[in-house]
C-alpha cells in the first residue's frame, strides 16, 4: 500500500509538482514550501542577536517594547513578499507553521524563549478571518512554539473593531486607524506576565503598537514583538 501511495504522488508530483513558495521553483524529496536553497538565503535580519536601530526606533517614544525581532528582511517584489503572499492570499497556512519553525530553532539557539512566559499573535477581526479561513499569525505562533516550548494563543487577546485596510494610509492615519481595537478577554493570563506579540508583518509598527498599549495596560510585566518579516 505505500509503495502504491508513492507512485500515485510521483506521478502528481510529475503532473502538479509542488513549488517552493518564495521561489517557484519545484521542491524535491521532503522539502516542505521552501526549497533548500531559500531556506539558506532568505534574507535574514539577524536582529535576535545584532541590535537593529531600525526596528527598535519604530516604538520608541511610543510604547514601551523590550525587544523587537523580526526574521527576514522585506523587499517590495522579492522572495520575502511573495512568501507572504502565499501564507495571506493562497491559502497556504502551513507556510507560516514552518517558517515559525525555522524562525523558533534561531532563537532557541540564543535563549531568547528564556525571556517570554506567552506567544499572543496579533488576532484578525472575525469577519476577516471567516473570509481567510485562518490567521497567518495564529500559525507563525503555532510554529514558534513548538521549537521554542512557549505556550501561544490565540484565545486571550481579540480584536474589537473591523479596520480599515493600512495600506496607503499615513502614519498618522494608521494609528487612528487602529487606536483603541484590541481587547484582553482572559485578563488573568495576562497579568504579571512577559509576553511576545506575534504578527506576519511590520511597517509602520501601528498595529503593534496598538496590541502592545492593550496588553500593559492590562498588567503584563512586558511586552515584546515577534515578526516573520519587517521592512526598514
Amino acid at each position: 500500500m505505500n509503495v502504491l501511495l508513492r507512485l500515485w504522488n510521483d506521478l502528481l508530483d510529475l503532473f502538479y509538482p509542488n513549488t517552493c513558495c518564495a521561489c517557484t521553483t519545484p521542491l524535491v524529496g521532503n522539502e516542505a514550501c521552501l526549497c533548500t536553497s531559500c531556506r539558506l538565503t532568505l534574507p535574514r535580519s539577524q536582529s535576535h542577536t545584532l541590535f537593529t536601530p531600525e526596528l527598535a526606533n519604530k516604538f520608541a517614544g511610543k510604547v514601551a517594547v523590550s525587544f523587537v525581532y523580526t526574521f527576514l528582511k522585506f523587499e517590495k517584489g522579492g522572495k520575502v513578499q511573495r512568501l507572504l503572499h502565499q501564507l495571506k492570499y493562497k491559502n497556504r497556512p502551513e507556510v507560516g507553521q514552518v517558517i515559525g519553525r525555522l524562525y523558533g530553532e534561531e532563537l532557541r539557539a540564543g535563549d531568547v524563549q528564556k525571556q517570554i512566559d506567552l506567544l499572543l499573535p496579533v488576532p484578525l477581526h472575525p469577519r476577516k478571518k471567516a473570509q481567510r479561513g485562518y490567521n497567518q499569525s495564529d500559525m507563525f505562533a503555532e510554529g514558534l512554539s513548538e521549537t521554542l516550548g512557549v505556550p501561544w494563543s490565540a484565545e486571550v487577546l481579540a480584536r474589537a473593531q473591523f479596520t480599515s485596510t493600512q495600506t496607503r494610509k499615513t502614519r498618522l492615519e494608521r494609528f487612528e486607524n487602529v487606536s483603541g481595537i484590541f481587547e484582553v478577554v482572559r485578563p488573568a493570563e495576562v497579568l504579571g506576565k512577559r509576553i511576545a506579540i506575534v504578527d506576519d508583518v511590520v511597517t509602520t509598527g501601528s498595529t503593534l503598537e496598538s496590541a502592545v498599549a492593550t496588553l500593559l495596560e492590562n498588567g503584563a510585566n512586558e511586552v515584546s514583538v515577534i515578526t516573520i518579516a519587517a521592512a526598514y
